[in-house]
């Protein structure tokens, strides 16, 4: 279908045929819709586009009939916070003016006026009358608009005025007699009638456009406009504000500038060395836009995060904001190239964010560099090959004479200079390298070493492979290598065994002294940490020995040991971060032989989970269920790591281990990680799985508090958290500290203490936020959300349910708050999007928790059918359950299935069994009404109190027997 908004509301189908939309609210609805295609319009905000400040009471509901109203033609979604219409954005007049003037404004910066002039003139075609005439209370999008339609003209203008055949000058008198003080306006207005040869009038225009600012602003005409002026007078041509000028070291290449165009995603392919920075670099420098370089090379996974930083965007952000979502909010309405350099390592993340930027974001473009292209449809590929010989001389010059002052390409000199630059094959890193080289050899000494160095080749200038395209970077770096002396090179192969850099101490403790290799740029010293440029490493790590690995693999193996005790101390963020710079070493030494990595995952167990990277190490800790004589702590960490991977065979030999195990662990933090992802099977009561420092000892109250909760004793609970929390905040810890809290504020939110819950909660974020530990970021705003939505807040609780889930995202989990959302759509009328959510939910895989999620989702489902049967299933489940909890809450959910003296009785057991009733439940609340009104207050108190005051035998004995009859 096609929609206009650009003038009265117009809507049709692919045919043409136009469709009735209905009275006045309908169509502004659809107005806003419209303006927000493919995006989430919030309740609110449509209320104020269709009444303004002063609603009916009855507003959201108006929403909701207007919105039904609309489905009967139109893909309206509902997503819990409002509403979207799922349409392609383009097949609305106003976001395809936005893209052709966009792209027609993009043209003109880079030189394209003809093509510019084309689409801005299909751009304004656009408008048939003013926009959004059907939007009663849209003044501000109709100001933005106004704005983007004028700018628009003025680019057409800007962009005939580059064209022999000119520009209108009566549609440019119209356009200024409505906006006389656009000074941009006036401009081109004065531009066109001076080249119209009517260089008297364009005068006049200055001077009334000089009177009104002054007397309307108490302003001067800009400087622009008033050198525009003295041109016309001198009868000269005023100057045009050129691109950056070219610097004398960038050779070449301009052919290849003129060939990257003006498209918006162009990845400049060839091999290493041959120059796509600098190219690109340069292609910068002569933009006329606003540009951003983003250097890829030292990422290994987070390309978004390179581009925020790159940006200058902080890395906070905004709490469950994904950083490609940053990504497109600090871009969508700039007009920016954006530059990815060094794509190859990281080519299908890099792929991926150029896709999702693009879409979102109508004013940027891309120039990429990589190897290979990105493989994306509409990519524009300009392959880099070696530079011409006349070129290649020149850059061998400038750059010998940077390095030794006075050199000049002579007739002595030039055969010299010519054979190295063809023995390199004209590659610019090569001769840079090469020239380099004179600080220590004159000129002909280089040519004839590299004319005696029978490995280089030629590359063709055809189709080259990969493998050949390394050969001649890596003779390069050959080169170099054989002039480093036999200790050098000894310190460079030990060097490189470091994976994304070292720090200092372990820089001495595998290498030794490196200052040669800094001094010769084969080492580069930055930021307290040492590397080498990743080409230059790959060469030096063909001597690698495995004794020299093992080393490595040692030491990091030491740091991860090392690190364990600090993650549970005050100073653990320290240590968290010096673990994450040594992330890829990390990872390096796990993998070099079965045992190191068992013990490397067990020692590390801390870390995974805290810095939410526990996702990370499953499939390697799958490859490491091999039981070991002395190591079943460590087989046991692999088994908790490789969820959902290990088989159950591995569970049980694992809970076996847990059983057998008399003393306390050596790798403590697998208690909490055992009970988090197992439960509290395999702990005996009387053995000391911890030992007796403060975290230890906290640890154990915590683990007794959160089973004395779950056992339906709050009050008791509540005691024991507190005195909890106050240990952990006497040792420091963070992970602790939040788990303490956490559990204070769900028993506050199960009282309707909601301010407190609040406060609890955000203090218990803050602080796994500040860890880094997302997944269980996810998990504690999942647990908030739920109280949200018994505190009356669904659209706040929808909001926080998204927000877990992009925790969960963030943590390699798939969405963990379907069942939340379903829940809130429920109760808030949308069956039908409840039931979908429910749908998309995935079959449970195992772990711990599964049967009281089991038995929430058939209970949900259970009330969208009023079927009874699925309550009972829902209760026969929750009884397989640790948590009590979950056996109340689908005991309340069964009590609408049953008589009302029942349903009474069934609440109090509710009760009984978690120890409190659960503040603002909206669906007890109906039950419970609803059986009053049928069995009159008195019967209810009394069916009620008799559950309430039930023990749990009893309680079950009851549910039994209300299941089965």
């Amino acid at each position: 279908m096609r929609f206009g908004i650009l003038g009265p509301l117009d809507v049709r189908t692919d045919t043409g045929e136009q469709v009735t939309v209905g009275g006045p609210r309908p169509r502004a609805l659809l107005t806003i819709l419209l303006v927000n295609a493919g995006r989430v319009v919030g309740v609110e905000q449509l209320i104020d586009g269709q009444y303004g400040e002063d609603p009916p009471a009855g507003a959201a509901n108006a929403i909701q009939a207007q919105v039904s109203r609309l489905r009967k033609h139109l893909p309206v979604e509902f997503d819990g916070v409002g509403y979207r219409l799922a349409i392609d954005p383009l097949d609305v007049d106003v976001h395809r003016f936005r893209q052709l003037a966009g792209e027609g404004r993009r043209l003109l910066a880079s030189g394209g006026f003809r093509e510019a002039r084309g689409l801005l003139r299909e751009a304004v075609d656009l408008w048939r009358g003013p926009a959004l005439v059907d939007l009663p209370f849209g003044q501000a999008q109709l100001a933005w608009l106004e704005e983007l339609r004028l700018a628009a003209w003025e680019d057409l203008a800007e962009a005939e005025l580059a064209l022999p055949e000119g520009t209108s000058v009566a549609e440019l008198q119209r356009l200024v007699a409505g906006h006389p003080l656009r000074e941009r306006l006036v401009g081109l207005l004065m531009r066109a009638l001076h080249a119209a040869g009517r260089p008297a009038e364009a005068l006049r225009v200055f001077d009334e456009t000089r009177r009104l600012l002054v007397e309307e602003l108490g302003a001067d005409p800009s400087p622009e406009l008033a050198e525009l002026h003295l041109g016309i007078l001198r009868a000269g041509k005023p100057r045009r504000h050129g691109v950056a000028a070219q610097l004398t070291s960038f050779v070449g290449r301009e052919r290849e500038l003129e060939a990257l165009g003006d498209a918006r995603l162009i990845t400049l392919v060839g091999p290493g060395g041959v120059g796509k920075t600098r190219l690109a670099v340069e292609a910068a420098r002569r933009s006329a836009r606003e540009t951003c370089f983003a250097d890829l090379s030292p990422v290994s996974e987070q390309v978004d995060q390179a581009v925020l930083a790159a940006l200058g965007v902080r890395d906070g952000g905004v709490p469950g904001m994904s950083p490609a979502d940053r990504l497109v909010t600090a871009l969508s309405d700039r007009e920016l190239l954006l530059i990815l350099d060094n794509c190859e390592h990281v080519i299908e993340a890099a792929a991926a964010l150029a896709r999702h930027l693009l879409g979102e974001c109508p004013g940027l473009s891309l120039l990429a560099t990589s190897r290979e292209p990105l493989g994306l449809t509409g990519e524009t590929i300009v392959p880099l090959a070696p530079l011409g010989t006349a070129s290649a001389i020149r850059l061998f010059a400038d750059r010998a004479a940077a390095v030794r002052q006075g050199f000049e390409l002579t007739e002595d000199n030039l055969d010299a200079v010519s054979s190295i630059c063809a023995t390199l094959d004209g590659l610019p890193l090569a001769i840079e390298l090469a020239a380099a080289r004179l600080r220590f050899f004159p000129v002909e000494e280089i040519a004839a070493r590299l004319t005696a160095d029978g490995r280089f080749r030629l590359l063709s200038r055809g189709d080259r492979t990969a493998a050949a395209r390394h050969q001649t970077l890596h003779a390069v770096v050959e080169w170099s290598w054989d002039l480093l002396s036999a200790e050098e090179r000894e310190l460079a192969t030990r060097f490189s065994v470091f994976a994304g850099g070292a720090s200092l101490d372990a820089v001495e403790a595998i290498c030794g002294d490196i200052t040669d290799l800094v001094d010769k740029s084969l080492v580069v010293a930055e930021g307290g940490r040492y590397r080498m440029f990743e080409t230059i490493r790959l060469f030096c790590a063909s001597g690698l020995t495995d004794d020299i690995r093992a080393e490595h693999a040692r030491y990091y193996l030491e740091l991860a040991q090392q690190a364990d005790p600090h993650l549970r101390r005050a100073e653990q963020l320290v240590w968290l971060a010096r673990l994450s710079d040594e992330y890829n070493n990390l990872m390096a030494a796990l993998r070099h032989d079965p045992e190191t990595g068992q013990r490397m995952v067990a020692a590390l167990a801390a870390y995974w989970w805290l810095s939410g990277r526990r996702g990370g190490v499953g499939e390697l800790a799958a490859g490491l269920l091999e039981l070991r004589p002395g190591l079943e702590e460590e087989y046991m960490a692999c088994v908790l790591h490789a969820v959902p991977r290990a088989a159950p065979e591995h569970w049980e030999r694992a809970t076996e281990i847990m059983r057998a195990t008399r003393r306390p662990l050596r790798h403590p933090f697998l208690a909490p990680l055992w009970g988090m992802l197992v439960g509290p099977v395999g702990f005996e009561a009387d053995v000391p799985f911890l030992g007796g420092d403060p975290w230890s000892e906290a640890l154990e109250r915590l683990g007794n508090a959160l089973l004395t909760m779950h056992s339906g004793d709050p009050a008791k609970a509540e005691r024991e958290l507190s005195e909890v929390l106050d240990q952990f905040r006497k040792v420091g810890e963070r992970w602790g500290t939040a788990q303490a809290l956490d559990g204070l504020a769900v028993l506050a939110s199960w009282r309707g203490q909601w301010e407190r819950a609040g406060e609890l909660w955000r203090e218990a974020m803050a602080m796994l936020e500040e860890l880094g530990s997302v997944e269980e970021c996810a998990q504690v705003l999942g647990r908030w959300a739920e109280a949200r939505l018994r505190q009356g807040e669904p659209e706040v609780a929808v909001r926080d349910f998204r927000r877990a889930d992009e925790y969960a995202r963030q943590a390699g989990l798939p969405a963990t708050s379907l069942l939340g959302l379903a829940e809130a759509a429920r109760l808030q009328g949308d069956l039908d999007e409840a039931r979908r959510l429910l749908e998309m939910m995935p079959e449970p895989t195992g772990g711990f928790g599964l049967e009281g999620q089991q038995a929430r989702r058939l209970t949900e489902l259970a009330r969208l059918d009023r079927a009874g049967e699925l309550h009972r299933e829902a209760v026969s489940v929750a009884k397989q359950s640790f948590m009590v909890a979950d056996l109340a809450a689908a005991v309340e959910g069964l009590a609408e299935a049953v008589p009302a003296k029942q349903a009474a009785l069934l609440l109090g057991i509710a009760v009984a069994l978690r120890g409190t009733a659960l503040a603002g439940d909206p669906d007890v609340a109906r039950v419970a009404a609803e059986t009053t009104a049928a069995i009159g207050a008195e019967a209810f108190a009394e069916q009620f109190g008799m559950g309430a005051a039930m023990s749990r035998e009893d309680a079950l004995t009851t549910i039994e027997e209300v299941v089965s009859g």
